[in-house]
């Protein structure tokens, strides 16, 4: 399978993205191969408490797009049991 156009998955981030551009925080697409999404979230999103939250939201919106097959969240910022609830949530909505 090719790469996932990258414009692609920096237009589809969804709502948070209005948050990212407030606290200077950047969503950066490190590969898409295969359809697996290897992000970073970086600037603002660094250190910060809401970190978990945003790479939620980002998770879902992504895991939505055919193309798409995993996010993963290369500085560990989606907490397993985060990851979970969306999956069944996805499922849910099938």
């Amino acid at each position: 399978m090719a790469e996932v156009d990258r414009q692609l998955i920096l237009e589809n981030v969804g709502p948070v993205q209005a948050v990212l551009d407030a606290h200077d925080g950047v969503v950066n697409v490190i590969d898409t191969t295969d359809g697996i999404i290897m992000i970073g979230l970086e600037g603002g999103c660094t250190g910060c408490s809401s970190t978990p939250m945003t790479a939620m939201q980002i998770y879902y919106s992504l895991m939505k797009l055919e193309q798409v097959n995993d996010v993963v969240f290369v500085n560990g910022e989606l907490p397993a049991y985060m990851r979970a609830f969306i999956d069944d949530k996805l499922k849910s909505e099938a």
